[in-house]
């Protein structure tokens, strides 16, 4: 047997024969002319009719794609449309440079810059990468790089996989997921709890393994075996037999004494409501607005707005739905409120942010949110995005009161909120942690970069502290204002142990995982979860937080979580 470590990033444990991703479309050799009687206006025509070819196939593909899928596909359209990529080859194609390798240059070059700018601007380089493969097998009429096809179910291998191949991939022939690169927050992992297939990512070497090797995988280990005995065999056919206990959940989150522990579901429209209530959901914790406008040029209507906004409080009549304003920048652009040429958009106008720069935008969906509200019968909470003073939390409570929202919040996503909880929750109603950025930011380790994943996971101390320390500033002097977690910590069932005992009121999460953790924490008392909350606090690094509150679980081996 040959093993392969990695990160685990979606539970499960099962065996099955790989199939690699098709290796990337080659290079156009180095200065490569146009062809003989090809004049540089038809070539740049049959360049910009590749580029609209290839971005009208993603969107078509996105439009029968829900939830993180389609916006990831939806993002990586507009890719195939940047200018910047287009007017680059244009421009090589001018001088001779042939239609394939003016792309391919424009595509490194383009790439370059964003791999430069770091944090989520670098995950970007990757898409134009693809976006660029996939232009040039247009202009070559072959195939673009995808998912292989299969008559029979496979677990996809890869070195990493595009944004538009993760958010396609059919759960019903796909059985894992197993990369050689990514991280624990890469679009692989985002789109793998989403669709419940079990993954693994940084596994370096599975890459090199040959179609048809049998190999088990397992999850929440983070592991690959090729060639597995009869002891993982037996692991995966007992894994098979519990799934089932995680099929369904009753639609109350407690632990085993009563307490209540509300899961929520993070959603990004519409139909990932009505989904989410299907499975049970107690409520939205997350209401990705942003996903709404992808695809836009220009800012939507106020009546738009609260026709989208509506579809998703529909869904939950008389249950919380918790709705975040735009959370653009970074690595969700919106031509008409970000600047793609910031230096660091992580660290930039971002969020609550682009109110400085492009006034008027969340006045006006905070009145298109107000409109859908009364027109529906959902308690909705409305929580602003990268918040990071007392100040900017009053000023946003203000600009809700003024739209006549009743219940203001903010994400905890900034180190500096977590450490002025306090203060700043005297400001307004809620706060919600959103553990992925939380952590990005705190351990100042891009989310994306498999070798960071050792850094950045939620499990490490000091991440703990900062949610410790948000919930202590909710209830510093009375103020008692609930707290949730809506980052992707939350859908780890040993994790939302811990964040029960630290004091957290709501997990929200992909709707998912929902019934797995549901089913941990009804094994454990508030008092048993607190004490692993200490536990945790007390480890000297994530890897033995995270072992030692598992050890403390035997629950989670029982189902392969």
């Amino acid at each position: 047997m040959q093993n392969f470590p990695g990160v685990g990033v979606s539970p499960g444990r099962i065996i099955g024969t790989i199939r690699q991703m098709p290796k990337p479309i080659s290079e156009p050799p180095a200065g490569e002319q146009l062809p003989a009687g090809t004049t540089p206006e038809e070539a740049t025509a049959a360049l910009k009719a590749a580029a609209t070819a290839v971005h009208d196939e993603l969107k078509a593909r996105a439009d029968h794609a829900t939830g993180d899928g389609k916006a990831v596909l939806e993002a990586t359209a507009l890719m195939a449309k940047d200018t910047m990529l287009i007017k680059g080859a244009a421009k090589l194609v001018a001088r001779g440079t042939s239609a394939q390798r003016a792309i391919w240059e424009s595509g490194n070059s383009v790439s370059e810059m964003l791999h430069n700018l770091g944090g989520y601007m670098a995950e970007r380089a990757t898409d134009i990468l693809d976006v660029r493969a996939r232009i040039v097998a247009e202009l070559r009429g072959v195939p673009a790089p995808g998912i292989p096809t299969s008559e029979t179910p496979f677990i996809l291998v890869a070195e990493d996989l595009a944004p538009a191949d993760t958010a396609t991939l059919d759960p019903n022939k796909v059985l894992a997921l197993v990369t050689a690169g990514g991280g624990p927050q890469s679009h692989t992992a985002i789109i793998a709890r989403s669709l419940g297939l079990p993954a693994v990512v940084a596994a370096v070497g599975v890459d090199e393994l040959t179609d048809g090797t049998e190999v088990y995988v397992d999850g929440a280990a983070g592991s690959i075996t090729a060639d597995p005995d009869e002891s993982l065999r037996a692991a995966a056919e007992a894994w098979a037999a519990t799934a089932s206990l995680l099929a369904e959940f009753s639609g109350t989150g407690a632990t085993a004494d009563g307490h209540l522990v509300p899961l929520l579901a993070n959603v990004g429209g519409a139909k990932d409501a009505a989904a989410a209530a299907k499975l049970g959901a107690q409520g939205v914790g997350l209401f990705r607005t942003e996903f709404c406008f992808l695809e836009r040029d220009t800012e939507p209507s106020v009546e738009e707005q609260a026709a989208a906004y509506k579809g998703v409080f529909d869904a939950f009549p008389g249950k919380k739905v918790v709705l975040r304003t735009l959370d653009a920048g970074a690595d969700k652009p919106l031509p008409f409120l970000t600047d793609s040429t910031e230096p660091n958009p992580a660290l930039g106008v971002r969020g609550y942010r682009t109110d400085f720069t492009t006034p008027g935008v969340l006045d006006r969906q905070l009145e298109a949110i107000a409109l859908a509200e009364k027109q529906s019968e959902a308690d909705v909470w409305v929580m602003a995005p990268m918040i990071s003073t007392a100040e900017e939390a009053a000023r946003f409570a203000s600009m809700c009161a003024e739209a006549g929202i009743k219940t203001p919040g903010v994400m905890v996503e900034v180190p500096s909120a977590a450490l002025t909880a306090d203060a700043i929750l005297r400001e307004v109603g809620f706060a919600s942690l959103g553990t992925n950025d939380l952590t990005q930011y705190a351990m100042a380790a891009d989310r994306q970069l498999g070798p960071l994943a050792g850094l950045n996971t939620p499990w490490q101390p000091a991440v703990l502290r900062l949610v410790g320390l948000t919930v202590e500033g909710a209830a510093a002097e009375g103020h008692n204002k609930p707290v949730g977690v809506c980052g992707e910590a939350a859908a780890d069932p040993a994790l939302a142990v811990v964040l029960t005992g630290l004091g957290v009121n709501t997990l929200s999460m992909t709707a998912r995982s929902l019934a797995a953790v549901a089913a941990v924490l009804k094994t454990v008392t508030l008092a048993e979860a607190q004490e692993l909350a200490k536990l945790a606090l007390s480890a000297p690094s994530a890897t033995e937080a995270r072992a030692w509150v598992r050890e403390k679980l035997p629950v989670l081996e029982e189902l392969g979580l």
